[in-house]
């Protein structure tokens, strides 16, 4: 008896740490096909709600938010490079020189949904500016990649043009900041069981089939 389990991934386009959890996850759940379905909801989040619209660059953003040496931060720098690879997502963290703001892209992905095409939005953006290093917060990048995956170009111009969906958007950024959501990715199942970080495949396949054999026994 396969379950149908929501889960809404709560993250921004900007976090690396999203990136690997939406691969793991994805990977998770086709190791759990026939067993669990999963219709899953990119949701917004800000790692950087005020930052300028020039960005800023990486490693001096990163300096002052964390606090880490040059040292510290290459090492991170491979931990990621390494996790991402282990489930088949590419860094290249030369290209990622500059954080920049992701409002828009959320703006943009909260349109997608109904299009159908959110998923495949939401892991393009990610290949664009962590593979590609290419600027999230550009229109012109933010189209290309809506193109490419199949969404209609002139209908998400008509979006970034416009300030369609940002109240939207902030409403979910503050729903889920009020039910206690502060880092990311957050992995929130049937609204009730919240997986946290960029977790292996096996601890989301883990967690998911607990969850489905849960839900198959009520």
């Amino acid at each position: 008896m396969t379950t149908s389990l929501n889960i809404d991934f709560v993250s921004d386009v900007s976090c690396p740490w999203c990136a690997i959890g939406l691969a793991a996850l994805q990977t998770a759940l086709a190791r759990l096909d026939g067993v669990v379905t999963a219709d899953i909801c990119c949701q917004p989040f800000e790692l950087n709600p005020h930052m300028v619209a020039q960005g800023e660059p990486t490693e001096e953003h990163l300096q002052r938010k964390y606090g880490s040496t040059p040292e510290q931060a290459s090492a991170i720098r491979e931990t990621i490079r390494a996790r991402g690879a282990a489930v088949g997502f590419t860094f290249n963290m030369d290209k990622r020189t500059r954080i920049y703001n992701t409002f828009d892209a959320h703006r943009l992905l909260h349109w997608s949904r109904a299009q159908g095409r959110q998923l495949a939005l939401k892991q393009a953006l990610f290949t664009a500016y962590f593979t590609d290093g290419l600027d999230p917060s550009n229109h012109m990048v933010l189209l290309d990649v809506a193109q490419s995956v199949g969404l209609d170009r002139s209908a998400a111009q008509a979006v970034l043009q416009s300030d369609a969906y940002a109240a939207d958007v902030r409403e979910e950024e503050q729903f889920f900041l009020q039910q206690g959501i502060q880092s990311v990715p957050a992995v929130i199942v049937n609204r009730r069981h919240l997986i946290s970080g960029g977790q292996p495949p096996e601890v989301f396949e883990q967690a998911l089939r607990q969850i489905a054999a849960q839900a198959g026994a009520a």
